[in-house]
Formats: C-alpha cells, sequence, structure tokens
C-alpha cells in the first residue's frame, strides 16, 4: 500500500478531492482525523462529513478505472445518452451513427448545454480512408445583424472589456445566429453514417415523448436565463421557454420526471424530412416568426441558405503526438500554440527540469502552463474570426520560431499582464462526446447552446431553445471578429485529436467556454509529459484562467498546494470547484485495437462500450 501512496503522490494534486483528503495523501494524516462538511447543497446531510474512501491500486485518487471495450464505445457527460448511442453500436451502426444517436439524446437529457438549435463541430476518422474529416455545422450571423443596428439600440464597443463578445447584448434574441447543428446532424450522418435519421433519433424520441428521470447536477443546472433584449440586462423570463422547460412553473428537481413532448414532435419531423424542415419547412417558419416576434433579423433566405463546411484540421507535433485541433473560428488553435510554447520554452526557463520533473505537485510547472496559455491566447484573441471575411496567419502563429519568439514573453519568475482588466463573456455552456466502433472508426464531437439554455428562447411547438453564440462576436468594427451579417463568430468550441505514429491515439474533448483550449493543453501534458491513463488525464485538477481579468481559478485542492506559492509569482490566484474547470470525455485506443474510455466525474457522465 505505501508503493501505491508513493505513486499517487507524484500527480496527487489530480484528485479533485476534498482539501483535507489531498492534505492526508501528502502528509499520511488519517483522513478520519480531518472530518468536515463537503457538501454543495441548500441542505446538508449527515453523509456529507463522511471521508472519501481510496482505490485498492494504481493512482489512488483516479475516480474510476478506464472503462475498456473491444467492439464500441460511447463517452459523454450524461448516462441516458450515452446508452442510447450505445444500443445504436450495438444494433449494427458505426460511430457516427452513434455519435448523432448521443447528440439528440442529450438534446432531451441535458438541454441547457446542447440542441438542434445550437452549433456543432466534429472530428470524424474513418478507418478504411485512414483520414480525418472536420464539420464546422456552426452558426452564421442572420440579415440585419450590423455594429450599426445594434449601436442604434444602445449597444457599443467596450475598449475594458477587449476579448470575444465585446459589447453584444447579456442574451436574448440579438445574440441568435442561424442554428448549425441539425445541419451537421444530417450532413455527418448521411456523408458517414449507415443509418437513418428515423433510426438513430429514436432514442431521443422516446425520451422527450414519455420522459426520464433528472439527475442531481442536471437538475443543478436547469436555471433559464432571462431572455428580452434590454439594455443593460435582460428582466423576463421567455413565457414559451418557462412553459417548456418548467414543471408548474419552477425548474424540475433531482428524481423528478421530465417530458417535452413538442421536442418529440420536432425530432419526429427531422426523423421524416431530415434537415429540409428545420431549414425550409415549418420549423424554419416558426423560427423566423418567433425572432421577429421578439425584435430579430432572421429570414426564411438565411436559413435556406445556410451550409456548414468540411475543413482542415489544425496541427501540430507535441512531445512525440501528432496534436490535430478545429481550425477558425474555433478556438481550437490557441492549444496548439500553447503547446508549441510549452515545448519551445520549458527547456530554457526551467532549469534544466522537465514538466514530467517539475511534476503537478510543484507551482513552476503551473505558472508555465499558464503563462504559454496567456501567450497562445493573446494571439488568440487578436486574430481568430471566420476566415472567410479575415486573413489569419495560422501558419506564422504556429510556427516553431514564433513559439520560440514568444519565450520572451515569459519570466519564470513572475506572471505576466494580459490587458487592462475587465470580465470576459466566456463561460458557455457545451456538451463533448466520442464514439469509436468496431471498424476502427472514431468521432471526437462538441455541440452547444453556448450558455446555459443558449438565448433563453424557445421556438414554441417544437420545444428547442435558440443558441446565442453571436454574443461572442465584437462590436469593433476594427476586429477580425466584428459583427456582421452572414458571418460565423469567434467561437469557443473544440474538438482533438491525439494521433501517434499515424494512427489514432485518443480523442480530446473538454467543454466549457473559453476553458475548452486551455483544457486541451492540460489534457495533452497530461498524457505526453505526465503519462496519465485516460481516464486519470480527466480527474487530475485543473486550472482556468480569464484573459481579460487575468485572474487565475484553480480547483480547491489544488489551490491548497499551489496556491499562494502562485501568489507569491503575482499571479491573481482564487478556489474554484470542478464546475467552470470543463467536462472531459475521451476514448483511447489501445494498441491493440481495443478501446479505452474516461468520463469526467465532475458530471453525470460515463464511458461504456460491448
Amino acid at each position: 500500500m505505501e508503493s501505491l501512496r508513493k505513486q499517487g503522490q507524484l500527480i496527487a494534486v489530480g484528485a479533485g478531492l476534498s482539501s483535507f483528503a489531498l492534505f492526508g495523501l501528502f502528509t499520511g494524516k488519517a483522513f478520519s482525523s480531518m472530518i468536515a462538511l463537503h457538501c454543495r447543497s441548500a441542505r446538508p446531510v449527515a453523509a456529507c462529513s463522511a471521508v472519501r474512501g481510496e482505490r485498492a491500486e494504481g493512482w489512488l485518487p483516479q475516480s474510476r478505472s478506464a472503462v475498456m471495450a473491444r467492439n464500441g464505445m460511447v463517452v459523454t457527460s450524461q448516462p441516458l445518452a450515452a446508452q442510447a448511442g450505445l444500443r445504436i453500436l450495438m444494433e449494427g451502426g458505426n460511430a457516427v451513427d452513434a455519435a448523432v444517436a448521443t447528440a439528440a439524446a442529450l438534446n432531451v437529457t441535458e438541454p441547457m448545454n446542447v440542441g438542434m438549435g445550437g452549433d456543432l463541430f466534429a472530428i470524424v476518422y474513418i478507418a478504411q480512408e485512414h483520414r480525418w474529416h472536420v464539420l464546422n455545422a456552426s452558426g452564421k450571423a442572420p440579415t440585419g445583424a450590423t455594429i450599426a443596428r445594434l449601436g442604434a439600440l444602445g449597444y457599443a464597443y467596450d475598449p475594458k472589456n477587449w476579448g470575444p463578445g465585446s459589447g453584444m447584448p447579456p442574451g436574448g434574441i440579438l445574440d441568435v445566429t442561424v442554428p448549425g447543428s441539425a445541419w451537421g446532424w444530417d450532413e455527418v450522418l448521411r456523408r458517414y453514417g449507415t443509418m437513418s435519421f428515423a433510426r438513430v433519433l429514436a432514442p431521443a424520441v422516446d425520451y422527450a415523448q414519455n420522459g426520464f428521470p433528472v439527475s442531481e447536477r442536471i437538475a443543478h443546472d436547469w436555471r433559464l436565463p432571462p431572455a428580452l433584449p434590454l439594455r443593460g440586462c435582460c428582466t423576463r423570463l421567455d413565457p414559451d421557454s418557462v412553459a417548456t422547460w418548467y414543471v408548474d412553473g419552477k425548474p424540475p428537481v433531482a428524481g423528478g420526471m421530465y417530458r417535452n413532448p413538442q421536442l418529440a414532435r420536432a425530432l419526429r419531423l427531422l426523423q421524416k424530412y431530415g434537415r429540409d424542415v428545420f431549414y425550409t419547412g415549418e420549423i424554419a417558419r416558426a423560427i423566423v416568426a418567433k425572432s421577429q416576434a421578439l425584435g430579430g433579423t432572421m429570414t426564411l433566405a438565411d436559413l435556406a441558405g445556410y451550409r456548414g463546411e468540411w475543413v482542415s484540421p489544425v496541427t501540430t507535433r507535441y512531445h512525440g503526438y501528432d496534436v490535430m485541433e478545429l481550425p477558425p473560428p474555433s478556438q481550437g488553435f490557441a492549444a496548439s500554440e500553447a503547446l508549441n510554447v510549452l515545448a519551445a520554452c520549458v527547456p530554457k526557463l526551467a532549469a534544466g527540469q522537465t514538466l514530467a520533473t517539475l511534476g503537478p505537485a510543484n507551482p513552476q510547472y503551473w505558472h508555465l502552463l499558464v503563462e504559454a496559455k496567456k501567450v497562445a491566447y493573446a494571439d488568440l484573441y487578436a486574430y481568430n474570426g471566420d476566415p472567410h471575411f479575415s486573413s489569419i496567419p495560422l501558419p506564422r502563429l504556429l510556427s516553431r520560431r514564433h513559439a520560440a519568439a514568444l519565450c520572451a514573453k515569459i519570466d519564470a519568475r513572475h506572471a505576466s499582464p494580459t490587458g487592462p482588466g475587465g470580465a470576459a463573456r466566456n463561460a458557455g455552456d457545451t456538451i463533448v462526446l466520442s464514439t469509436a466502433d468496431r471498424f476502427g472508426n472514431m468521432v471526437s464531437w462538441v455541440n452547444s447552446n453556448y450558455d446555459g439554455f443558449g438565448s433563453g428562447i424557445t421556438v414554441p411547438g417544437y420545444g428547442f431553445v435558440l443558441h446565442d453564440r453571436g454574443g461572442l462576436f465584437s462590436l469593433d468594427p476594427k476586429s477580425p471578429n466584428a459583427l456582421a451579417p452572414h458571418k460565423r463568430p469567434y467561437n469557443t468550441l473544440d474538438a482533438g485529436f491525439l494521433v501517434r505514429d499515424g494512427r489514432p491515439f485518443m480523442t480530446l474533448g473538454l467543454m466549457g467556454g473559453d476553458m475548452q483550449s486551455q483544457g486541451h493543453e492540460q489534457t495533452v501534458v497530461d498524457v505526453a509529459d505526465l503519462g496519465a491513463n485516460v481516464q486519470q488525464a480527466g480527474d487530475m485538477a485543473r486550472f482556468r484562467h480569464d484573459q481579460i481579468s487575468n485572474t487565475l481559478y484553480l480547483e480547491a485542492p489544488l489551490y491548497d498546494v499551489v496556491g499562494a506559492p502562485l501568489q507569491r509569482l503575482g499571479h491573481v490566484v482564487k478556489s474554484s470547484s470542478r464546475a467552470p474547470m470543463g467536462g472531459y470525455q475521451a476514448i483511447e485506443m489501445l494498441p491493440n485495437g481495443v478501446y479505452s474510455a474516461g468520463s469526467d466525474f465532475g458530471k453525470d457522465g460515463e464511458a461504456v462500450g460491448w
């Protein structure tokens, strides 16, 4: 047992345990002598004073073993949705079929985070072709969405809050762009799936029509945002949203049944007619009617003209792995740039050590990761936007020469500034999922409403919300991300892949606004430098750095270990729960072709296989 403790100490700060349990790992003190109340609940119970137990083997703080299976795997943040995808695999479908089934089921069971009215990106590996295909099904601004129009309504660029979303309304119809999810679900199924919409949407229809019991975590997240686009704040909930998402005027409670027959109707229409009903049929007409009633500018032509696109991934190489990320307008390239900076700068700044020899119990380890993130996100905020409207110098930003030049901006002994302050709008509510099948196909998938319940606006009669990704446009006319009709905004969504020796090694998925790319950076380091397995990589404690306010958030156990030293290095450090650190889901392909998967203990999900 003592040898296992020593093994656990190497990466003990990744536990996500309470601070007293983590302290016990480092000091060897008995947990029983440090009992405290550890419940995030309005009504704590006696069980909250219990002490978490230990594993019998391996890294002691690991939440569970990685799940392994031979024929296929699905991993996401809600068990019923994961099992919906697994059902499709077991009925003969492939990884693409399973991904669409899982995403549609999440539209029902985790509706604050994803739906047919949202955005979608995916990286699809097709084993027979030995190729990766990248789908961008993100939304475009509607006709009439201009800086001048928002200026006339009282919104203006704020130089203090200079990141994505500067000056944009805090929600409501003015942030709604043309949804891409329904188009993307249909597109990826047509191109690489083996089953019809009628079959893969069946589990979602069942849950929407007949209901499902809401879990504790999802009940906690089930809160509608105000939706009226008034200057300064939004003051009233959308009545259609209240009627659709609340039960007797209140959010559903844990263990309570929730049904959405209107969403079941919309899903059945997709089963029968495909995406055409959404973009040119009765659902399109309902979307436009709702938008116009609230002062939006979306037209039937905007919906009918929508197309996603197949694009090329952004790639870099880090410590023996090829890292594949989404291209602009996704923020994905920031993860690649941060990894390039670590590869170039750690040997110069760490006094002969590596990230592995420093280890995550060392504040210098976290200082270097955070500083690499800062310089990468500085480029991200300066250059990211729709590549059809702006020239984004990716070859230069992702070059080894640029990474080496950025080392001069990192001081090994002191935290660097990032800007004039303010508050970023980068929270985001998203799902990530991964699937894999018996043929060797694998999918890394990210789907989102952006904010919780998106814009807060529900399309009546069809039971889904419109996302509010347009809230990440900038009202700075000089920005590459400036608002304009038919343009895609800066997008926080990121899906990735790790490739080793030319073969798919592991999907990368971690949701949560601007957390996603900095989470990918940390996950790759966990795997490539620390040797973490696919479950450990999700369990290990993470940081989240806010570029605008230059505030560093650490999960509470990690804060207890390295918070004070990082403050002495000049970081503004705050202790945080896992909630804003993003939910991780990933699948690894082992050398013998067996799949191994990990699911974040901070969410409700699970990895399931057969």
